[in-house]
């Protein structure tokens, strides 16, 4: 199978790939109003040291070992680990993860589709109103949308990385730039806008704490797609004489300046609409903000500069919000879907019959499970609290599974493939690596504090989420 893997046309391609994968809707909503509530600036700061030294080094070794493999996750840990079982559970728990995540992020994803299209054909009051989206999640026009988002996905899947994903890449992403500029130009003529930057960016390190620094550590990992398996499957489309090291530091810079730009447009918006709102009073959760907060924002915008103009403002941010839900799923379903095919040593196209009917069910149950469907709706509880089978796909595989996924494979580039090995991969196609200060650290963090951040990191997930304890 090696031989004939696929790999990027350019490092641009690859870039944008990663890219998308990376920038997703929390990159747009969640991390902006993260940063407002904790401190601004200060919060920033902390969440830029956290991407440059802890998140690069893991995104180096992911792609590292990807492309040292040339396999997905599933079969990269199997080769390298030589057949060590243990091993052989951090590649399964690297492919099982991007699945069920993916099952939550299709739901998010269709919900902004239906959403888009409802703003396009001029109902902005309807989405605007308290009741709607408690109804919309509950009926069953969800499965049309459904439909229209498999289709997408599958279309640019089947083309395989160059002709699919790395095509598709090249023009959702500078589209997403585009309009995301265009966003915060028109939001920043607005009265009261630089009240939210200055809300923004302004540091207030009192408001630094332990949890801060956590909520900082964990929207740097997952906003870069660490421990989701993608990079080291990206990475093995890489070819032997890419510079892995200079795409890692590119992907990495964009993903931080896209989520950085979109604070200049989401909380310029809420104030230049909203001027007395509290910092403290926003939602920290990325769907309320979409989907209940913003379609009131476009319709009190309507006021000021017409219906049917505000109407093409809420169209192009749920067209951004989609473009940006996208070009991530079809990174998250990419993985899965390459170890199946060598698992099985099938075609793509097979594997993607089999990876849609899979996802497709767990994705009507997931979506079913807000009311429509008692049993899934109280799956189960926890930490004294009902849960939903969207919840627990969210609060097992996102909050909890990825930092430990992180964790893995530290210990596997310390303890088995050794950070020796690591040093002479991305070394290839980056000659000057090996006697940089960056392969120093990389060499030095990876084996060391990095996996004991990512241990707290993952032990006090698990106490807060399942047990209703923390001591962070």
């Amino acid at each position: 199978m090696s031989a004939q893997r696929e790999h990027f046309s350019s490092k641009i391609g690859f870039i944008l790939a990663a890219a998308g994968s990376a920038v997703g809707i929390g990159n747009l909503v969640g991390f902006p109003v993260a940063a407002t509530k904790n401190g601004g600036g200060a919060f920033l700061l902390i969440y830029a040291a956290f991407v440059l030294f802890i998140c690069l080094p893991v995104m180096l070794a992911e792609m590292g070992l990807g492309r040292r493999a040339q396999h997905s996750p599933y079969r990269a840990y199997a080769e390298l680990g030589q057949g060590l079982n243990r091993w052989r559970i951090a590649g399964w728990l690297a492919t099982i993860t991007p699945f069920m995540i993916a099952v939550f992020y299709m739901v998010i994803t269709v919900w902004i589709f239906g959403y888009l299209i409802q703003s396009f054909t001029g109902n902005l009051d309807q989405l605007a109103t308290a009741e709607y989206f408690g109804q919309f999640v509950n009926d069953y026009n969800f499965v049309a949308y459904l439909v229209g988002v498999t289709i997408i996905i599958n279309f640019i899947l089947i083309g395989g990385v160059r002709k699919g994903i790395e095509r598709a890449s090249k023009i959702l992403m500078p589209t997403l730039f585009l309009m995301l500029v265009l966003l915060v130009i028109f939001v920043l003529t607005l009265d009261n806008a630089w009240a939210g930057v200055e809300f923004y960016l302004v540091p207030d390190f009192s408001k630094i704490d332990g949890s801060v620094i956590n909520g900082a550590l964990a929207q740097a990992f997952f906003s870069l797609s660490l421990g989701m398996g993608i990079l080291i499957t990206y990475g093995s489309y890489f070819r032997r004489s890419d510079d892995i090291v200079t795409s890692g530091k590119l992907v990495a810079a964009t993903d931080t300046a896209v989520a950085f730009i979109a604070g200049l447009m989401t909380l310029p918006a809420i104030f230049a609409i909203y001027p007395e709102t509290n910092p403290e009073s926003l939602s920290d959760s990325s769907v309320s903000m979409i989907f209940s907060f913003f379609p009131n924002i476009f319709l009190a915008l309507s006021q000021s500069i017409g219906y049917a103009a505000a109407s093409v403002a809420a169209t192009i941010f749920f067209l951004l919000a989609f473009v940006a839900a996208i070009t991530s799923l079809v990174s998250i379903i990419e993985v899965p879907t390459s170890s199946l095919m060598e698992k099985k040593n099938i075609s793509r196209k097979q594997a993607l019959v089999y990876m849609g009917i899979a996802l497709t069910v767990l994705t009507l149950i997931a979506a079913t499970s807000f009311g429509l469907v008692p049993l899934f709706s109280e799956f189960t509880s926890y930490a004294g609290s009902s849960k939903s089978v969207f919840d627990v796909i969210y609060d097992v595989f996102y909050d909890t599974i990825l930092p430990l996924n992180g964790l893995l494979i530290c210990l596997f580039v310390r303890f088995r493939w050794k950070r020796e090995q690591l040093t002479a991969e991305l070394s290839e196609g980056n000659a000057n690596y090996k006697t940089s200060w960056l392969e120093k650290y990389v060499s030095f963090a990876i084996g060391t504090f990095i996996p004991l951040i990512l241990a707290v990191v993952f032990t006090n997930t698990v106490l807060t989420k399942f047990f209703g304890y923390s001591f962070l």
